[in-house]
């Protein structure tokens, strides 16, 4: 069977009257049909909605590409600004550098420096009335606990330590300026009697020996001298004793020989003002009981370190005193 399209007449020949060659093939117009809906659908449709252009590029719709030229100078100018504009100005307050402030600077400095150390009033060594008033002072609170002497020692150093210690100050030993004001703000001024006592460290209580007639009272435990008459104590004095391996005797004795300027046959030492008692062992000055104080010990003797006060007992005291060494 042929079919209606073939173009076929009947008469075994094609019918191509009046109709160009492309025409005259019904193939061909199917083909030049599809060519020109495919044009119109390029020029007035959105991309990809044609059949079979699915792998050609979309095309670039005139408003999209407008948009990108007008925009792209400005993005590229705003990015470009940091590199190619010139720096900023200096403000007048950055135009002229300011030198480097020299007079706040220091400001600080103080605050962390350290502070100059007080002023030392009295130290190890020293010898005055301020001393004795110093030594006083201590004595009312606890801190020192003998009679003042005036002299500057390591038992005066130990009780100022312990002060500085107690009120949170420098614990030196020595006295400044800080450690005499709070000391000051603490005590009262002390008496005439406080100031200059017969001895270093209280008198103690005479043993009952020494309550009848005339005796030199001598205690180690106060490490004190009384010259009593009838009970009564006319004059007392410091005095220190021989070490342990030459020690003061104990006991009840008598005076037997008195020796204003005597010099030590065994050691070639001085003896002024000796009062005999027990053998070699008297009651006399030691300068270097004066001089070192409780650091250094007799031979045996009974050491009295206040020349007047010994020199005015040897004029007192007479041959056959009694003479009482007890703790």
């Amino acid at each position: 069977m042929v079919g209606t399209d073939s173009g076929w007449d009947g008469r075994g020949g094609r019918d191509t009257r009046g109709k160009c060659p492309a025409d005259a093939i019904p193939g061909r117009r199917v083909v030049a049909v599809s060519l020109v809906a495919l044009a119109a659908l390029a020029t007035g449709c959105e991309p990809g909605t044609a059949e079979g252009a699915q792998d050609a590029p979309p095309p670039v719709r005139a408003t999209q590409a407008a948009s990108p030229t007008r925009t792209a100078p400005a993005t590229a100018t705003e990015d470009a600004k940091p590199r190619t504009a010139p720096p900023p100005r200096p403000s007048a307050s950055t135009a002229t550098p300011a030198p480097a402030p020299t007079a706040s600077r220091p400001a600080p400095e103080p605050s962390t420096a350290t502070p100059p150390p007080p002023r030392v009033l009295m130290r190890t060594g020293t010898e005055s009335d301020r001393v004795r008033e110093l030594q006083a002072r201590l004595r009312q609170i606890g801190h020192f606990g003998r009679n003042p002497t005036g002299y500057y020692g390591s038992v005066t150093a130990d009780a100022v330590r312990s002060f500085q210690a107690r009120r949170s100050l420098p614990v030196t030993g020595s006295t400044d300026e800080v450690t005499w004001k709070r000391l000051l703000a603490m005590t009262r001024s002390p008496r005439a009697v406080e100031l200059r006592p017969p001895t270093e460290r209280p008198v103690a209580a005479p043993d009952d020996r020494c309550l009848k007639g005339r005796v030199l009272c001598i205690s180690k435990e106060s490490r004190t001298l009384a010259w009593m008459i009838d009970g009564k104590v006319v004059s007392a004095m410091d005095v220190r004793f021989g070490s342990e391996y030459t020690p003061t005797r104990e006991g009840v004795f008598e005076v037997f020989w008195k020796s204003r300027d005597h010099v030590s046959t065994l050691y070639d030492t001085p003896m002024p003002y000796a009062l005999f008692f027990s053998g070699g062992q008297a009651v006399h000055y030691s300068a270097d009981f004066a001089a070192n104080g409780y650091g250094g010990a007799s031979h045996g003797c009974v050491n009295v370190r206040d020349r007047k006060k010994v020199a005015a007992l040897f004029d007192q005291v007479r041959n056959g005193d009694k003479v009482v060494v007890y703790w």
